[in-house]
Parts: C-alpha cells; sequence; structure tokens
C-alpha cells in the first residue's frame, strides 16, 4: 500500500504521474491540471471503476513530473506511455505509422513513392491507407504507366551519368542522359496528382480520344498502350467510395461497446472519399470519456499527418487541450467536433455501425480460438501425458547445402501463438559436413547452456524460461541425438517430439517416446503443429539464404586485383551492397578510404 504520508505535500501544478507496483515497475502514467487533486482522488474513499479499483490495489509508490503547462503535460505523458507500456494505460498495440503515396513536387523530376512518414519539405502526399499492398500496387502501377524516374540522383549541372537497368529495360526515359524534357515530364506529374485527387474524368476522356485515333491510324501497339493506362487509372480510382460533400481532410471516430470490451473504427476521408478504415479492439473498459480520450492520444502521437477536422462520437476528457495539441501538431487549426446532426452525424453513424459489426465478429472469433485452443491444450496435455497446460513450445531446424553454410534456428509461441521476439538462430559452428544430428546438438547445447547461466545469475535474458515442449523437425536419430544432450542436466526435463512428414514433405505424425502418434488432419491441433512447421523451417531457410548470399557477394570481389578483406568490408560498409559498388563510378568509390585512382579503375572495369 502506498504510504499516506506521501500524499499530504503534492504539488498544484500540471504535470504526469507515474504509478508503480512493489518491484518499482510502472503500471500506469496520467497527466492532471493539478497533480495534488488528481492524484488523491485515486486513495480517498470515494467509489471506483473495477479497473481502478484493482490498480489502485497493486500501487506501492508513484512519481510526479511538473510541467509548465498541460499541454506539456499531455505531450510527456504520450511519449512516456510509449516508452514504458504500463498494463492500466489504454494501449495501441498495433502502433504503426499507416502508408502515404507521395509525390516529390520539390524536385526537378518528381518521383512517386511509398513513405509512412509525412514531412513539410514541399513533397505532396496522399493518404494515409490501410493497406500497404494496395499502395505498394499503386504506386508500381503509376511508374509503370507514365515511364516516371525510380532512382534518388539529382542530376545537377546537366551532367550525362551511367544508366541503371530500368533504363535498359525501358521503365525508365533516361533522365541521366539528359534527353526528358522538364515540361513535358511535369505535365504526366500533374496528371498523375490528379487522379490521386480524384479527379481523373478529363484524363480518361482525353485518352480515350488519343486511342481513338491511334487506331484510326493503324498504330495499334500505341493504342494498346493507351487502353492498358485507360484500365491503371481505373483500377486505381476504383476504391474511392464519395461519402462526404467537404472538401476538407477529416478523420472519423466512432465506437461500440458490449459487457466492457469495445470497438473503436476510424474512418480516414481525404477530399470527400474514404481512403482507409481501421479498428481497434480493447477490454475492460469503464469510463468512454477516459477511454475515448486516452486512445486519440496514443493514436494521434504516432501518426505521421493530423487533419484539419476529427469528427467523434462524443465528448472526450481533456477535450480542448487534445484541440490545441493536434493543432500545434498540424500547424494550423484542428476542429475537435462532436455532431448532433446533419451529414458529419450520418458518417458518425456510417462508424459506429461498423464498430459494431466489427465488434461482433471479433467476439465470436475469440469465442472459436478459445475452444480451439482448448482442443489443442487437451491434445498436447493427453498425447504427451503432460500434466498442465504447456505455455511455452519451442523448434527447432536445422538447414545447409552439402553441409555448406550450416544454421539451426529456433522458434517459440507461447499461448499457442508466435513470439517472434523469442526467436533466435544460430551460425553453426563446431560441425563441418553433412551432419544434421550433430548441428541439431549443438543449437540445443548452446541454447540449454546460455538458458542455465541466466539462471544461475537470477537474469532473465534472451533465453530463459526453458520450454514445456520441444519440437524437433527431424525424426527419431534427432531426438535421441538431442536426449544425449539433455541428459547432462539431470534437473531439466523436457518433453522431446519429431514432426514426421510423409513423402510430400507434409506433417503427419508426432513421435514422442518411441511411438508415432498420428495427428488427426483438418483438426485445430493439426494446424498448429502444421504451422510450427512450416515457421521453423521458413526461419531456418531464410537465415540459410542470407549467410549464403552474403558469403557469395563477397566472393564475386575477391577476384579485383588491390580488393583484400580490408577494402572488401569497407566497400560493403560504404555501399550496402554488391549491386551498388557495380554502379558506383569512379569518382564515388575515390571516396572510400584506401581506394586508390587504380583500385577504383579495376573495380569500374571488373563489373563493365
Amino acid at each position: 500500500m502506498i504510504d499516506k504520508n506521501k500524499l499530504k505535500d503534492l504539488p498544484e501544478n500540471p504535470g504526469v504521474y507515474l504509478m508503480k507496483d512493489e518491484n518499482g515497475k510502472i503500471i500506469y502514467i496520467g497527466k492532471a491540471r493539478n497533480l495534488k487533486n488528481r492524484v488523491r482522488q485515486y486513495f480517498n474513499a470515494s467509489e471506483k471503476t473495477i479497473k481502478v479499483a484493482t490498480m489502485v490495489d497493486h500501487i506501492a509508490d508513484f512519481e510526479l513530473i511538473i510541467t509548465d503547462t498541460e499541454m506539456e503535460a499531455l505531450i510527456l505523458e504520450c511519449n512516456l506511455i510509449k516508452k514504458n507500456m504500463p498494463r492500466f494505460n489504454i494501449l495501441l498495440k498495433d502502433d504503426k505509422t499507416y502508408p502515404y503515396i507521395k509525390v516529390t513536387t520539390n524536385e526537378k523530376y518528381p518521383r512517386v513513392i511509398l513513405t509512412r512518414e509525412v514531412k513539410k519539405d514541399g513533397a505532396k502526399y496522399y493518404g494515409p491507407f490501410t493497406n500497404v499492398y494496395s499502395v505498394r500496387q499503386t504506386v508500381e502501377l503509376l511508374n509503370k504507366l507514365y515511364s516516371l524516374k525510380r532512382c534518388s540522383k539529382k542530376f545537377k549541372n546537366g551532367k550525362v551519368e551511367r544508366p541503371c537497368l530500368n533504363y535498359h529495360i525501358k521503365e525508365c526515359p533516361g533522365m541521366c542522359q539528359g534527353n526528358v524534357s522538364v515540361e513535358k515530364y511535369n505535365e504526366s506529374i500533374q496528371e498523375i496528382i490528379q487522379i490521386l485527387n480524384g479527379k481523373y474524368e478529363n484524363i480518361i476522356h482525353k485518352l480515350e480520344k488519343e486511342m481513338k485515333e491511334a487506331s484510326q491510324n493503324l498504330n495499334f501497339e500505341r493504342a494498346a498502350k493507351i487502353r492498358d493506362q485507360i484500365n491503371g487509372i481505373n483500377h486505381i480510382t476504383e476504391k474511392q467510395k464519395i461519402v462526404s460533400n467537404s472538401d476538407e481532410d477529416q478523420d472519423i471516430i466512432g465506437f461500440y461497446g458490449e459487457d466492457f470490451t469495445y470497438c473503436i473504427q476510424v474512418f480516414f476521408i481525404r477530399k470527400g472519399k474514404i481512403l482507409g478504415r481501421e479498428n481497434f479492439f480493447f477490454a475492460d473498459i469503464y469510463n468512454e470519456q477516459e477511454f475515448l480520450s486516452g486512445f486519440m492520444k496514443q493514436f494521434y502521437h504516432s501518426t505521421s499527418f493530423v487533419p484539419k477536422e476529427v469528427i467523434v462520437q462524443r465528448e472526450v476528457d481533456d477535450g480542448d487541450i487534445i484541440e490545441e495539441w493536434l493543432s500545434k501538431k498540424r500547424g494550423s487549426r484542428v476542429s475537435l467536433k462532436v455532431p448532433q446532426r446533419g451529414s458529419k452525424k450520418d458518417l458518425i453513424h456510417m462508424a459506429t455501425d461498423n464498430a459494431r459489426l466489427a465488434l461482433e465478429d471479433y467476439k465470436h472469433k475469440m469465442t472459436m480460438n478459445k475452444v480451439k485452443q482448448d482442443m489443442s491444450y487437451n491434445w498436447l496435455m493427453e498425447k504427451l501425458s503432460l500434466k498442465e497446460k504447456p505455455n511455452r513450445i519451442e523448434s527447432y531446424d536445422i538447414s545447409n547445402i552439402s553441409g555448406s553454410d550450416s544454421v539451426g534456428s529456433m522458434v517459440v509461441y507461447e499461448g499457442l501463438k508466435p513470439n517472434k521476439k523469442a526467436y533466435r538462430r544460430f551460425r553453426i559452428k563446431s560441425i563441418t559436413g553433412q551432419n544434421d544430428y550433430g548441428s541439431m546438438q549443438e543449437v540445443l547445447f548452446r541454447r540449454i547452456e546460455r538458458g542455465v547461466k541466466e539462471l544461475e545469475i537470477g537474469q532473465d535474458g534472451k533465453f530463459l524460461p526453458f520450454p514445456d515442449i520441444i519440437l524437433l523437425d527431424g525424426g527419431l536419430g534427432h531426438i535421441n541425438a538431442v536426449k544425449d544432450i539433455l541428459a547432462h542436466y539431470p534437473t531439466i526435463n523436457i518433453p522431446i517430439c519429431g514432426l514426421v512428414k510423409d513423402h510430400r514433405h507434409k506433417l503427419r505424425a508426432l513421435i514422442y517416446e518411441g511411438e508415432t502418434i498420428e495427428i488427426p488432419f483438418s483438426t485445430p491441433i493439426y494446424y498448429l503443429l502444421n504451422s510450427i512447421s512450416e515457421e521453423v523451417h521458413r526461419f531456418a531457410i531464410t537465415y540459410h539464404q542470407k549467410i549464403r548470399g552474403d558469403n557469395m557477394l563477397a566472393s564475386e570481389l575477391n577476384n579485383i586485383p588491390g580488393v583484400g578483406p580490408v577494402k572488401r568490408k569497407a566497400l560493403l560498409k560504404y555501399f550496402k551492397s554488391v549491386d551498388n559498388i557495380k554502379k558506383a563510378s569512379t569518382e564515388e568509390l575515390l571516396q572510400i578510404d584506401g581506394i586508390n585512382d587504380k583500385i577504383a579503375r579495376n573495380i569500374v572495369q571488373h563489373f563493365q
């Protein structure tokens, strides 16, 4: 419990308070206009929600940070929540930045690229979008339809440079050759800007006229190219749904909750068109105003762009401060509105209805997932004679080609879900040649030994806790090899299973204690074990391909006179890849320490 004496002399300034448990871990972060009044509210005898009461029971200490203004307190609160992720705060688990389409109109030859960061650099930005795959398709299609510049070269002083691959395969007109008209190129850029703004009807009409003329002149190749351009523009614009007569940028935030579980739906409306939407789900919500305020602070803290208008379903705590903060972040006034009638109220209804449907679907999926998890746990406990549910499952695989560049992988599933932060990979050091059993022994020895050392010093590291089940991508030989390693650790008793594949390399059964246990096909346990098998194989082979690729690239530089290990390392560090070294000019190569004029010429001649 908290020391009551600490509550007597609290400051009345604005600031941030950090609630801590008995281990000193931060469990809640909040801001206040008056720290004295706000902090004391948690410890008085007034009625509290279940969540607040539970949090107060865990508070052993608190820390205060005084700020000059409430605005500073809000910004500091957002930063500290993102850094510490306290368990009792509203947390956006998917703290991502959304993709935008960027037209670099601040360049001589503008490019159309994907970006996740909005800067005040004179370029035009379109978004945010929620489907990065769709954005990549759009960017690729625009670059292809209009043959745009893709590299970031500046082309100063009209200097002619060596063209890249895109020029040779006719996907770039070759600005580096100095034969592209800036005026004509910018006409294409203006068309792209109109398309992204949704004003494409005149462009389609013009292209249809040009296609007809080309066809009448028997220039069918050009007519076909224009036809493809029209189809591409239609593909880009077909998903733009007009929902508002306003030409302003808007975010619509609606929510729906049942049984203290809520879904927030955010619609991104730009120039009256929906560009995308996003769902967020939260449990244990007891105060809608506080919940909505916490969500907005976290959501807009991580986003690159703030629209001119944010329309919300109801009033939020600290609405004036949030509005001021958003205006400061945008650089111009932002309006936070709660509509009571009219078209904006209809937009809120649309967001709320979608939130309700999404929540129903989410709760149904959660129920079904719980049933599937229970079935998987019961199967594992029965077949492996386990007394408790296996919380942590580790799986191992070896990857090599004829024994070269041999690597091992370890994937971790906790609560029957992959925990990618706990994945580990191993480069085999003690085994030469094709020896999967020996390689598997080395991997398990290094993994267990690291875990034992962390246990001895009493520190949670990269290899704790130990797993409840070990799954090996192999058969009885692999199991026996690993058992020989675990025999040196008598206090560690972990069930070891082998994943058995059929002749088509599909999962068929488990081997455990010398017995083959058939896995029923099309059941939750089959899908779980198959996903683990596929994941550990993917992780191993990806690492092996990286190691092999690095070795092949490095060996390509070995044949260049004057380039030894030190210069090879310096070249790769500066240019990042052999492909970039191939494209480098003599002047660029001379920027590297140790590369003289003769060696630079050798490198250029080697790759010609």
